[in-house]
């Protein structure tokens, strides 16, 4: 008998023991589900909330509103002589002029471009300081071979033809500030160059709703110092990689010769300067677009990817102009 009350006794105090160590760990189960429950939800890592945006390189690129401001100080540091400079003629194996090539090497650092990257795309800008009435012919071509075009334009044009500016909004063309008043910049102070680019980007913001933010210096005349101003500013800056005799309206080129000198001058990433005073360029334009893509060019929106680095130091000096290729102040009667 009491054999067997021991037995009962140990069998008793067994499941006692147990039971307290099934509770203690369903209260560790309890107590860490309570606790992973209050903790916030884990973040996703930088890589995984910040994907780069997708950019195809025959896309309208997503560019940045100018930031508009400028430090003048350190502007002022920089070299304020204007650089003399001209596509030439010396060209590379593909057609591209060696000039655009150095000068892009040398001041691209500042966001600007004398040549596109070496696609087979071709860049068509158009210098508008005045309206001679071939504007609206050169849309009406724009829009029937589907091409988006840079139009640069002056504090006077956008005031006296604004149905033409607000066109080529509406169609989905860029319009680049030309300047408030086509003053050259290398002979005006850092802050004066700021004044001429943000008196007009503000009139067409007001005016149009339309910000913008590519640059085109009058005549093409430009110095390191107003390079900085304008990168300061949060705008590229596109001068060219192709021009011709086109903006005298009283010595119009012949349209067979144009033809031939803008065919002939093909190359990847040509940016184009014509002027929309030429009677010339109305008349070959549509066959140029049409010679260009038969050549496997694709005539482009402006697309050039702007950079954030600052310029550095020369390795060469470019090539001077040459004849029948403008120099940076040929454009000067036209714009």
């Amino acid at each position: 008998m009491r054999r067997w009350l021991t037995l009962l006794l140990a069998l008793a105090l067994a499941l006692t023991a147990a039971g307290c160590t099934t509770d203690r760990a369903a209260g560790r189960e309890s107590s860490s589900e309570e606790e992973s429950s209050a903790l916030p939800p884990e973040e996703p890592s930088s890589e995984e909330a910040e994907e780069p945006a997708s950019y195809d390189s025959g896309d309208p690129y997503p560019y940045a509103d100018p930031a508009m401001g400028s430090d003048f100080d350190a502007v002022a540091q920089l070299d304020p002589d204007p650089v003399t400079w001209g596509p030439a003629t010396n060209m590379d194996e593909e057609n591209r002029p060696i000039a655009c090539l150095q000068l892009q090497e040398q001041y691209g650092g500042y966001n600007a471009n004398f040549i596109g990257p070496d696609e087979k795309r071709i860049y068509l800008t158009f210098d508008e300081g005045y309206e001679n009435g071939n504007t609206a012919d050169i849309l009406d071509i724009l829009k029937e071979k589907n091409v988006k075009a840079v139009f640069f334009v002056t504090g006077h044009y956008v005031k006296t033809n604004p149905e033409l500016v607000q066109r080529m909004i509406d169609e989905g063309h860029i319009v680049g500030n030309h300047s408030m008043n086509h003053k050259n910049f290398p002979s005006i102070t850092p802050e004066e160059m700021y004044a001429e680019v943000q008196e007009l980007h503000d009139y067409v913001q007001e005016n149009f709703g339309y910000t913008m933010f590519l640059f085109r210096y009058p005549e093409g005349v430009f110095s390191e110092q107003s390079l900085a101003v304008l990168q300061d500013a949060g705008y590229q800056t596109a001068f060219w990689s192709y021009a011709y005799n086109d903006w005298d309206i009283n010595n119009q080129p012949d349209p067979d010769t144009a033809y031939q000198k803008v065919t002939g001058a093909l190359h990847p990433g040509a940016i184009y300067l014509l002027h929309a005073v030429s009677e010339t360029n109305s008349q070959i334009l549509g066959d140029f677009i049409d010679e260009a893509r038969a050549q496997g060019y694709e005539v482009s929106v402006y697309n050039i990817p702007p950079v954030e680095k600052t310029a550095g130091e020369a390795s060469s000096e470019p090539e001077s102009s040459q004849e029948d290729e403008p120099s940076s102040e040929a454009d000067s009667s036209a714009d």
